[in-house]
């Protein structure tokens, strides 16, 4: 029995990634998406009719009077609940769906989006219980999540670093979390000059255990899914997690990799273990965000390279508004991309300077050394959505 299928029987495995194809494949329970894997599939053909149609439902909604940034604006959202509809089509689970990460900051102005985009999946007859609102864990965000919460919209709080904010989410009865393994890990290799750690001295790997075990202690129900991974070794370590949200690229290595999985996190085992429980306020929050420096850092940086990424989208809808409108054809759409990206402007774009999704990342780092190149991001657009299609 290979990992994948071992992994199944005590996981519930969730596809990073917004490739319709993908997901056919590897047959998840959840989904989850974001700006950055929506503008790889805006380019892709298979997707190009949802686009379209999404843009110029936008612009009629809004009347002759709306500038191209309010269409633009407007269609950005309904496409993510469009490739939401469209995976859960396919799932039998939830998908998630993220808000704008320009609203990290802003309580009253995520429940609104939140409410919004809730709205848009209960029009097309999608209930509550099979969507989770994708929010930033700041402590604004966690505070508009206890609000949604409380009204049955569910959420999956993301850009999760710290053990304070991991505490406050499971305080404000969030539904589920998003700790970012692979990215507390680049963090630790890049601060200690090291260039690997072993699975079990991942310090992502042991962020989301203590997590775990925290949670299970206590018997906070909040689900917690670890995400952002580098290898599968940091799955395997984290075998018997809630949820795991896993790239294209890593569920097909899972699936061709033979041999007995050990469940590493386990209840039963979480209730014997000796755990000082901490009590989470504002004040408490803030100074333990404040003195840990990975997750100030990280935070800061996801939130860029989320808004970021939405910029990306936005961009790429303009173009293709204009083009639906008969104004100048989009083109070199790769090459675009690549010098949003490329922020040093040396013609190398890193892990660093991504900022975006990881899975995106992955697929365009077609020789694994930690660059893409204009070649790569030429080449590489095609292959994030075809992963699904190798054999």
């Amino acid at each position: 029995m290979n990992l994948l299928e071992q992994l199944r029987q005590m996981t519930v495995v969730v596809a990073d990634t917004g490739d319709i194809l993908a997901i056919e494949k590897f047959t998840p329970r959840d989904a989850t998406t974001n700006p950055s894997l929506i503008t790889a599939a805006a380019q892709m053909k298979e997707y190009q009719p949802i686009v379209n149609e999404t843009l110029l439902k936008a612009k009629a909604d809004l009347g002759s009077g709306a500038t191209p940034r309010e269409i633009v604006s407007l269609a950005a959202d309904r496409l993510a609940v469009a490739f939401g509809l469209k995976i859960l089509q396919i799932i039998p689970g939830r998908v998630s769906t993220e808000v704008d990460a320009r609203l990290s900051y802003d309580t009253a102005g995520t429940v609104e989006k939140a409410r919004d985009l809730i709205g848009q999946y209960e029009a097309a007859g999608v209930g509550r219980d099979r969507v989770l609102i994708k929010i930033a864990s700041t402590w604004e965000g966690i505070r508009a999540a206890e609000i949604l919460e409380k009204e049955g919209i569910h959420c999956n709080l993301t850009l999760l670093f710290g053990f304070h904010q991991a505490i406050a989410c499971a305080e404000a009865g969030v539904t589920l979390i998003s700790p970012f393994v692979g990215r507390i890990l680049d963090w630790y290799k890049k601060k200690t000059g090291r260039a690997e750690y072993p699975a079990p001295e991942d310090p992502g790997v042991r962020s989301v255990t203590k997590i775990y075990n925290y949670y299970k202690k206590f018997g906070y129900p909040t689900e917690v899914m670890g995400a952002s991974f580098r290898n599968i070794g940091e799955i395997i370590e984290l075998a018997g997690c809630d949820l795991l949200t896993i790239s294209p690229a890593l569920l097909q290595e899972l699936q061709n990799t033979e041999g007995e999985l050990q469940r590493k996190l386990d209840p039963a085992i979480a209730a014997t273990l000796d755990i000082e429980r901490v009590s989470m306020d504002e004040t408490t929050f803030r100074r333990m965000h404040a003195a840990d420096e990975m997750a100030s850092e990280k935070l800061e940086e996801g939130i860029k390279g989320f808004t970021k990424a939405l910029e990306t989208l936005e961009d790429l809808l303009a173009r293709r508004l204009a083009r639906l409108e008969g104004a100048e054809i989009l083109t070199h759409a790769a090459e675009e991309l690549f010098h949003v990206y490329d922020l040093d402007g040396d013609g190398i774009i890193t892990r660093e300077e991504w900022l975006g999704s990881d899975a995106v990342f992955d697929a365009l780092d077609a020789n694994h050394d930690g660059k893409v190149t204009p070649e790569d991001m030429g080449a590489g657009l095609g292959v994030v959505l075809h992963l699904a299609k190798a054999k």
